[in-house]
């Protein structure tokens, strides 16, 4: 079966064209989707396809880890450290065992996460929408709109360096 090419060119452009926040969110569904295909695998007794899936799951989780960015996060960035080292031990055991069980657990642990990103990401264009609007709405503030929006910039990019 061959792969339609304007398929390919479409998702291409969808990554391209995202924000640091969606391709967080594709990165949680396909590591997610990586592993169904995984547990598929394993059912099948297939171990290359479930070892290609898993280790593709586990890039994932490590780019998750190497884009934390310690010194904006705190101590919220060394502890989602601390889970994405944890769940990616998890799926080097299943790997080594065969176990479908730490698969899923992982799977869940990754749902999780990717929810709770959703919601953070929702509560923030929230704020940052309201941010705007409260500053058109009041003239006091237009004087100020060109350090706000140098401080809003700033939080952007602090923001976007700690997502991971």
């Amino acid at each position: 079966m061959t792969a339609n090419p304007y398929l390919k060119q479409y998702q291409q452009s969808q990554i391209q064209t995202a924000s640091p926040e969606q391709i967080l969110i594709m990165l949680y569904d396909g590591a997610i989707q990586f592993l169904n295909k995984a547990l598929i695998a394993m059912e099948k007794n297939d171990i290359q396809e479930s070892h290609n899936n898993n280790i593709a799951a586990q890039n994932i989780i490590a780019e998750f880890m190497n884009t934390l960015d310690m010194d904006i996060g705190g101590n919220v960035a060394k502890n989602l450290y601390s889970l994405y080292e944890y769940l990616h031990y998890r799926l080097v055991q299943a790997n080594i065992q065969k176990n479908p069980a730490y698969i899923e657990e992982v799977i869940r642990h990754l749902k999780d996460l990717k929810q709770t990103w959703e919601e953070a990401i929702k509560i923030a264009s929230k704020e940052n929408r309201q941010a705007g609007y409260s500053a058109q709405s009041n003239p006091d503030s237009y004087d100020n709109e060109e350090e706000d929006d140098d401080e809003a910039e700033e939080e952007e990019a602090e923001e976007k360096d700690y997502v991971g």
